[in-house]
């Protein structure tokens, strides 16, 4: 059969698809020369490729982050590679950084599987699971969104930080009484944001510390104390106080602050609080640590 198409339309296919030379021209070839009809051959042979390797576990990537010009709304996304080499990759780093655009530009999309789910305008309408689908046949690793989170702060504002490496992504929403949402504000948020990337909190204050997790620690803590021999009458206050204790470790407004170890983030926020001319509010906070649950 003579061939319908040229040197040229291979390359042109190779450019669009990122799929060798050899399965480009027999692509053209299968679909006799129909160069839109070879893309889609392609794509499904790629896809079906990305979808066979989807078991395995993608434990690398990115985190990342986008927080709108207004600072009221904010997102962050995991974006997962197999391998710290795609990763690293230019082509994965901008596509992990679409995904969060995408993210911001969804409303509602506050969770993996609806922002998965999600049409992507600059993709003719896809849905982002197909163009995750997509880029993975071209990187030739499995990928995907493990989570995603989005704030969005009616009455406050939304801090961020991303460690250098993209190993560890934290938002912080925040409000003050009297509405002020100004860079005091927006600086507070970062500033909670970078600390918490640093001391990982479980909870804002003792209320949003995961009940099991209080009881956990509190049923070590009274058999620590029994084994220790203390009186029967005596546990209960002593495990009361280690419990306590317990939450300077892990209560964001009862820790002490990573840049100033003297000084506990409640001071923070109450000197903040005296710039804006009112109290703030510490609304929630996400911590996205890559690969972690």
């Amino acid at each position: 059969m003579t061939a319908t198409f040229t040197a040229k339309d291979v390359q042109e296919l190779r450019q669009r698809t990122g799929a060798g030379m050899m399965d480009c021209k027999k692509a053209l070839e299968e679909n006799q020369g129909n160069m839109e009809a070879a893309v889609d051959y392609l794509r499904k042979k790629g896809i079906a490729k990305a979808e066979k390797r989807a078991g395995r576990t993608a434990s690398e990537g990115a985190v990342m982050i986008e927080i709108a010009p207004d600072a009221t709304s904010g997102v962050m996304v995991e974006v997962n590679s197999e391998t710290d080499f795609v990763s690293r990759n230019a082509d994965f780093q901008a596509l992990a950084r679409s995904v969060a655009q995408h993210a911001l530009a969804t409303p509602g999309a506050g969770d993996a599987a609806t922002l998965l789910a999600a049409p992507v305008a600059s993709k003719g309408g896809k849905a982002l699971d197909d163009v995750m689908k997509e880029s993975a046949a071209v990187m030739g690793e499995a990928l995907g969104v493990r989570r995603a989170v989005r704030y969005d702060a009616a009455n406050g504002v939304v801090g961020s930080y991303v460690h250098f490496n993209g190993k560890i992504g934290v938002l912080v929403e925040v409000e003050a009484a009297n509405g002020d949402k100004g860079e005091e504000l927006v600086n507070l948020a970062k500033t909670l944001a970078e600390h918490v990337a640093a001391a990982a909190p479980l909870g804002v204050d003792k209320d949003t510390v995961p009940a099991d997790v209080v009881e956990r620690e509190r049923a070590i803590f009274v058999d620590q104390v029994r084994q220790s021999g203390k009186p029967e009458n005596m546990i209960d206050k002593i495990v009361t106080g280690k419990v306590e204790a317990y939450y300077k470790d892990v209560a964001l407004l009862h820790q002490m602050w990573v840049r100033e170890p003297k000084t506990s983030i409640a001071s923070v926020v109450a000197d903040a609080a005296k710039k804006v001319g009112g109290p703030i509010t510490v609304k929630r906070f996400a911590r996205f640590q890559l690969g972690q649950e």
